[in-house]
């Protein structure tokens, strides 16, 4: 049972911090709308995470940008033999952003804040449902602070830099295993909790103005490292006959968060149009297993993962309609960082395409309101993950989201 113990606690910390499917990609209402191809914008002081050296190109003065997204996720799981099915009940997710730029006139110097959530979300099955000795519930948080310093270089080319505080929080429950109930015959399960986890990171950016109507960005964030010490792992509704060997107790956990590149160019077709497109490709091939050490002489559990580096194909779209509106659009092709036979309910997530639709309107000569919309699916797939002591748990899954974001930008 022990063993059991050390593999369910693994899986759960290593799926919740890390999940393709909990990288929330929703830094900035304007960027959203246009598939988040942004990295070689300059227009709004989202630029702080898209791109650092792009913020001496939004204009002098200062600008504050800011938005609240509402997001909504829902997974299917069916197991074609048996014909047993299963969705998610999620609350709504909240991710939210915030920059600031001050750029003064005279100067070839920018520097900015941002504060922005790319991990978050809920993620709730049925209670006792087939896979609940994989998750029942998870919840994961995320906050980025990032102050930011740029400078112009020349007339073309600027260069920026942030260092990023992260600060983390997951709370975890699963079932031990598919058989073990106490004397009311409730089923045994843990709950893991980790909560102000922190680390430093660093994002970076290259900004270069090719010509009039055409710019090129280069992003990198840095790999962080939460390092878990001293958390809660509590251990419910276990039979008295073994409840000793399920003591409650803490462990310690290094939990990766990928380092991701992104590469741009953003073309203005004419006064009025601007169309980007974007590469970007996450590292997750660096998440090969995780070491959780126990304090109650469980002693260490590894548990591999071995996913791969993934890909996303942007492209964007931004048309100004007239002196108040400004419309946009965009998709993208978002591949999966998970191999066969690693699929969790945890992370079920096959690849993805979202679209997305944006629009900004002027309310007075110094603000704007920025709105987004974002609907993303991805085909049925069928997939198992096969390293857990009960066998191979699988079936096919079906995963879709949808967000709608409202913003602000303004300058002064």
């Amino acid at each position: 049972m022990k063993k059991i113990l050390l593999m369910t606690t693994s899986l759960c910390m290593a799926s919740s911090a890390l999940a393709g499917g909990y990288r929330v990609s929703i830094q900035g209402q304007q960027a959203l709308g246009m598939g988040h191809a942004a990295t070689a914008m300059s227009q709004s002081a989202e630029t702080v995470f898209f791109n650092p050296g792009a913020i001496t190109r939004i204009g002098d003065g200062e600008t504050i940008t800011g938005g609240l997204t509402l997001l909504k996720s829902e997974t299917i799981f069916q197991n074609s033999g048996t014909q047993y099915y299963a969705e998610t009940d999620s609350p709504i997710g909240t991710p939210v952003d915030f920059y600031y730029v001050s750029k003064p006139g005279d100067s070839d110097v920018a520097v900015g804040l941002g504060v922005y959530t790319p991990y978050g979300n809920i993620v709730e099955w049925p209670t006792d449902w087939a896979g609940s000795h994989l998750v029942n519930r998870i919840e994961l948080k995320a906050l980025y602070i990032q102050p930011t310093i740029a400078v112009a270089v020349n007339d073309r080319f600027s260069v920026g830099f942030g260092p990023t505080y992260a600060i983390g929080k997951v709370d975890f429950n699963r079932n031990l295993n598919s058989s073990l109930v106490d004397e009311q015959g409730d089923r045994a399960n843990v709950t893991v909790e980790a909560s102000d986890v922190n680390a430093w990171g660093y994002n970076l950016g290259l900004h270069f103005k090719a010509s009039d109507t055409v710019s090129i960005g280069l992003g990198y964030r840095s790999k962080i490292t939460l390092e878990a010490r001293g958390e809660k792992a509590d251990f419910e509704d276990i039979p008295n006959l073994v409840r000793t060997v399920y003591p409650d107790t803490t462990f310690d956990a290094d939990l990766i968060l990928p380092a991701e590149l992104a590469i741009g160019i953003s073309w203005a077709v004419n006064p009025d149009t601007i169309l980007a497109v974007d590469f970007n490709r996450t590292y997750w091939g660096e998440y090969k297993a995780l070491d959780i050490q126990f304090h109650n002489g469980a002693g260490e559990s590894l548990n591999p993962r071995n996913w791969e580096d993934s890909d996303i194909y942007r492209i964007g779209v931004q048309h100004r309609l007239d002196e108040d509106w400004t419309l946009r659009a965009g998709v993208y092709v978002d591949k999966t960082p998970i191999r066969d036979g690693y699929f969790a309910p945890e992370t079920p997530r096959n690849d993805a395409t979202g679209y997305t639709l944006g629009a900004s309107v002027k309310v007075s000569p110094q603000m704007d309101v920025d709105m987004s919309f974002l609907y993303i699916t991805s085909d049925e797939f069928n997939a198992s993950y096969d390293y857990h002591s009960d066998g191979p748990f699988g079936g096919r899954y079906e995963t879709s989201a949808t967000s709608i974001g409202l913003g602000i930008n303004y300058r002064f």
